[in-house]
Parts: structure tokens; sequence; C-alpha cells
């Protein structure tokens, strides 16, 4: 049912089965951390040229490791430092063409040199990110952005 192979589209088709897989994945599972680990790998078998992606969740004023793909990360990251910190500090996606030139960078994986972050809401606040990394330089756009945005807010109501 999952595999690269079925995604031959367009980036916009592509992304729309993405998002029709995910609801499948997670409509009918109560328990958000299942919910996380399975967006997680959707996201890692569907995204090209990423080496991490995955979820921290807010524990009062840290971002806490939650379920990814990838190598070991930071365990925990404070609100307002690096770049998944200052996405829940400013309540607002950060697109991240080189995070070598992005002040306070934290480097969990030294090979990484493009960054996308996505706060993850639910009932109006806060709860977490969706946190995605490549090893090129500018390897996210404003189409992924929307996307994964959309894939957030699908997901959000089961976390």
């Amino acid at each position: 049912m999952f595999s690269k192979a079925s995604y031959s589209g367009t980036r916009e088709e592509n992304y729309e089965l993405l998002l029709k897989q995910l609801q499948h994945l997670i409509e009918d599972e109560p328990a958000p951390i299942a919910n996380l680990a399975n967006a997680a790998a959707l996201l890692n078998q569907f995204l090209d040229d990423v080496n991490w992606v995955g979820f921290y969740l807010l524990e009062g004023e840290d971002l806490v490791l939650g379920p990814f793909q990838g190598l070991p990360a930071c365990t925990r990251i404070p609100s307002g430092k690096g770049v998944c910190g200052t996405a829940v500090a400013k309540e607002e996606a950060q697109l991240v063409p080189d995070v070598h030139q992005f002040p306070g960078h934290i480097a969990c994986d030294g090979a990484t040199n493009s960054e996308l972050v996505i706060p993850l809401s639910k009932d109006g606040r806060t709860v977490g990110v969706l946190d995605v990394d490549s090893p090129s330089f500018e390897r996210f756009d404003q189409l992924d952005l929307d996307y994964l945005t959309r894939f957030n807010e699908i997901l959000s109501p089961y976390v």
C-alpha cells in the first residue's frame, strides 16, 4: 500500500496522495504516539533527500523528542533555541535554506544543511513541531511548507 513507486505524479498530486494516506493511517487510531510514529514513517518514505523527520512535543517550556525516523537526535530543546525552539516561540513555521546561517542553530546531525519546522497545534495551542532536515541546501520550498502544514492540520486532532 505504501511505497515510493506509488508517488509517480506531479509534486502536488503526490502530496495530495500523501495526505490521503495519512488520513487513512490515523482516522481510527486513538493513540497519539502511534499516530505520530506512523506519520514520521510515512513522511520518511515519501520525502526525497531528507536525513531526519520527526516530531518534538512541548513539555512545559521545552520541546522533547518524540517519534522520528533518522539518526539519534537532541532529546530536549528549550523554547526559543534553534530552529525548532524558534518555531515554537514565534508560533510560526521556519523554512531555513541554510541552517549554518540561522542564529543559534542546534546541530543535532552535522550532515543537515536545510530544515523545515512547522508547529503542531491542537485545540488552538501549540503542542509540538514537525521537524524535517535535509543534507542539501535549499531543499525545502513553499510547496513543501504548504502541504506539510496541511499534513499537520490533518494530524493534529489525533495527537
